[in-house]
């Protein structure tokens, strides 16, 4: 079985920064979500994801990295966005796929992975704790107070259909 990878939408900062991203109306024609970020940040800080608005405390989520000498994990209920990354200054990269995103019969899971250039590699587990189809995607950091994605960060939601 084949499986190709459609852009959805694509948005590039282009001599602009931002502290926020959000894709809306996401058809439900596809089996699986991946969102891609490549960017870079002006503060350090944590990547976090809001689905069709709601900020309510229906996440949890395991976080794990590892930088080549040590490892940590931590896990997470009932918050009110899901984490997939932590950007750093430098350029990095996060892949993160959403599973059964229109399923109206089940929570909706992601695996995300990151890895900032110099410093460390980390992955997450999500779980929104909803039945309802994911038709926007909010991406935001910490603090809404300062500017975050730096000018030429890409992020690109991508629909997964198997063929």
């Amino acid at each position: 079985m084949a499986v190709t990878y459609e852009p959805i939408a694509t948005t590039t900062l282009a001599n602009s920064t931002t502290a926020e991203v959000t894709f809306s109306s996401i058809p439900a024609t596809y089996t699986d979500l991946v969102l891609v970020i490549a960017g870079k940040q002006q503060v350090a800080t944590t990547v976090k994801l809001v689905f069709n608005g709601d900020t309510g405390t229906n996440y949890s989520y395991t976080r794990m990295n590892g930088n080549g000498s040590s490892t940590a994990s931590e896990r997470y209920s009932n918050q009110n966005n899901l984490p997939i990354a932590y950007g750093g200054t430098e350029r990095y990269s996060i892949v993160t796929p959403i599973m059964n995103y229109s399923n109206t019969n089940a929570y909706k899971t992601l695996l995300s992975r990151s890895n900032p250039a110099t410093t460390f590699t980390m992955a997450y587990v999500g779980l929104w704790r909803s039945t309802s189809a994911i038709n926007s995607i909010k991406i935001t950091t910490d603090n809404l107070s300062q500017t975050y994605f730096s000018s030429g960060s890409m992020l690109t939601l991508y629909g997964i259909s198997a063929a």
